[in-house]
């Protein structure tokens, strides 16, 4: 059925545009039909086209018709994802961590460029696999306001949001707002379960769920005032969000035919305050500070019946302290980049009832960083250190520690279309703080999570290589990669009186992942059809605490783009991400797509969503576990997800806006809490 869709769609595409004319495209100083890419030593940089920049009410949107390699854009759920386990994806404006907000309000208008990093430098901290950075320019004068209203009219969901800016000489005052609600009825869960008895008798477990609902209203809201001249930059934005309702979630559950509950509330409530500076020096130094200052509040109640009555409430406060400074050179032939991060947090995690624990948590971070980036001859390079020192104090328990990150990317030109890329890497793990706390709690009738303050970082080592070959029409990539995680943080099952407790350890644990995997993007019609296809080989290696699990699996997906005049036709699908980590496989969900967007006019703009067509409970999540004495199988079916159908209504005027040159600001915070 996909490959019947997929060719439908394209005949349709080159059947409207075939006798369309090719165009050039000028890209400031490089001229080039139809490519739009600009390859680094470190990514690439993808200039967007005026019909993909006009046909976008939203920054989800634009970098969704983009399909870029190993991520995935949800336009109707407003999401991100990476599509491996490499770490996570840091989206950022002018070179600042963006927020949904900010995609969902960005100046369409003024986007320059996107810088797509996929070998992300020292600058950027750990666990970032990929840097998404949308350059826009500076606007001066004038005003926007706009909404768009997202609705989901198969199931209750939504987000309305509404914005608006001012410029006047060198001030801009912008402000922000959204709501976003939900009520998902359709889960459907299934769990097998095996436990090995100390006598060597084996108990199995059926749960499964009769009927589950999962609800939450929330807004959001921030104010930023910033202040820009030609050689400097202040800003300073206030923004915090909160649940109107506590986010609910409740389930009838059987095991073994018996019937059971499940319940959880949380409420959360988020303000901060970020204040951030640029100056530029002699025209080739600058000096940015940034300082950011959050408070978090999350509480909630917990009910899980299986077996006994078990009921616990949990309150956590959490206060931070976030600074930067950042010094930069463009000296030749190297840019110098150099500063300091610096974190100071106290947590403190009160829990009632079947749970009695109270969790103090002292935090402070130092990290140092500098980076050479410059070419030799042919040779381009980004090369960098960073040393960080670690301060952890819970109860009586204290780590300190110094870690160390080196990081080299190396790239040549083959030939005037061919490229080789080789990265390497070495740098520190720190567990989450939901890890390393002491609390215990109670997951069903046969297991309990252990927190385990004595995890240690672990040292992570990777090696990439990549050939990338591009021409006007075709980008193609070739990438070998490889990594090794040594006595890394693993779970395990410990049995005990036929209880399991559920706990991750870092004692000889290693972890290795080595894939090849190709990456191939085609204009089929310059400006008019694209198709992308991308697919790879994966191994994985888990050498734990008494066990050795190996897994190979493939992983692709697959994309094609019409551009129509005031239509914009789409759709998409991959077969998900299926790794296995320590004791577990995963499985995560398939996902296909149709988009439809069409613009009326420079002010309104409706976009049509269709996710899971044809399909009436699609798989969400499956995992396997298969340590010693315990063995699962669980699969969860979401029938709200399956042939879901969202609408978007896009609204926009602006007066009088004229831009100038891109500068950077800064955005950072801290949504961190120690509740397991």
């Amino acid at each position: 059925m996909k490959r019947f869709l997929f060719c439908s769609l394209l005949a349709f595409a080159i059947n409207a545009i075939a006798q369309d004319a090719e165009k050039d495209v000028s890209l400031n100083e490089v001229t080039v039909q139809g490519a739009r890419k600009i390859q680094k030593v470190d990514g690439q940089w993808i200039y967007p086209t005026k019909q993909q920049i006009e046909n976008s009410p939203n920054g989800y949107s634009l970098l969704a018709k983009l399909t870029l390699p190993h991520i995935r854009v949800d336009e109707a759920m407003n999401s991100i994802t990476a599509l491996t386990n490499l770490g996570t994806v840091q989206v950022r404006i002018n070179d600042v961590i963006a927020s949904q907000e900010d995609l969902q309000t960005l100046d369409m208008q003024g986007v320059d460029h996107i810088e797509f990093i996929d070998n992300p430098g020292v600058r950027y901290g750990e666990d970032i696999a990929y840097v998404i950075n949308i350059k826009v320019k500076k606007a001066t004068s004038g005003y926007v306001v706009g909404s768009q209203l997202t609705n989901t009219l198969t199931t209750i969901n939504g987000n309305e949001s509404f914005f608006g800016k001012v410029n006047h000489g060198l001030g801009e005052l912008a402000f922000s707002y959204e709501l976003d609600y939900r009520n998902f009825k359709g889960e459907e869960y299934d769990e097998q379960a095996n436990y090995e008895l100390e006598s060597g008798d084996v108990t199995s477990i059926h749960r499964k769920s009769l009927s589950q609902q999962s609800k939450e209203l929330s807004h959001k809201a921030q104010i930023i005032y910033s202040l820009c001249d030609s050689d400097y930059v202040f800003q300073a934005k206030l923004s915090g969000n909160r649940d109107i309702q506590p986010r609910r979630d409740y389930s009838e559950m059987t095991v073994n035919n018996v019937p059971y509950d499940e319940f959880s509330s949380w409420r959360n409530a988020s303000p901060s305050l970020d204040l951030y500076y640029h100056q530029d020096f002699r025209r080739h130094q600058s000096l940015t500070a940034n300082i950011v200052g959050t408070y978090t509040e999350k509480t909630g109640d917990v009910e899980n019946n299986e077996g006994y009555a078990y009921q616990y409430s949990s309150k956590n406060q959490m206060y931070s302290l976030w600074n930067e400074a950042i010094y930069e050179n463009q000296l030749k032939p190297f840019t110098l980049s150099c500063g300091l991060q610096f974190l100071q947090r106290y947590s403190r995690g009160i829990y009632s009832g079947d749970v009695n624990s109270t969790n103090d948590t002292h935090t402070s971070e130092l990290y140092l960083f500098s980076q050479l980036k410059g070419q030799l001859g042919k040779f381009s390079y980004v090369g960098g250190l960073g040393v960080s020192r670690r301060y952890y104090r819970q109860g009586d328990i204290t780590h300190n520690f110094w870690l160390f990150r080196p990081k080299l990317s190396i790239s040549y030109p083959l030939a005037d279309n061919l490229k080789l890329n080789y990265d390497f890497e070495i740098y520190q793990h720190v567990s989450q703080i939901v890890n390393t706390n002491d609390v215990s709690i109670k997951k069903n009738a046969m297991e309990t999570i252990l927190g385990n303050p004595d995890i240690r970082p672990n040292r992570v080592t990777s090696h990439q290589l990549k050939l990338s070959y591009s021409t006007p029409r075709l980008t193609s990539e070739l990438q070998g990669y490889y990594r090794l995680n040594a006595h890394c943080n693993m779970e395990k099952y410990i049995r005990k009186d036929d209880h399991f407790y559920y706990i991750q350890t870092n004692a000889d644990n290693d972890c290795r992942l080595f894939y090849i995997e190709s990456y191939n993007q085609y204009d089929i019609i310059l400006q008019k059809l694209s198709a992308t296809v991308y697919g790879g080989i994966y191994r994985f290696f888990n050498f734990g605490d008494g066990y050795t699990h190996t897994y190979t699996s493939f992983n692709g997906g697959c994309s094609l783009q019409a551009y129509l005049g005031r239509f914009t036709l789409g759709t998409y699908a991959d077969n998900g991400w299926n790794f296995m980590e320590g004791e577990h496989r995963g499985h995560q969900a398939p996902t296909w797509y149709f988009t439809c967007n069409y613009r009326l006019n420079d002010a309104f703009a409706i976009a049509l969503y269709l996710q899971h067509p044809f399909c009436q409970h699609p798989l969400t999540n499956k995992t396997e576990i298969v340590s010693r004495y315990v063995q699962k199988d669980l699969s969860q079916h979401y029938r709200d997800y399956g042939n879901m159908l969202t609408l978007k209504l896009s609204w926009r005027l602006d007066r009088g806006r004229k831009y100038r040159d891109i500068h950077r600001t800064m955005n950072y915070n801290d949504n961190g809490t120690n509740v397991l």
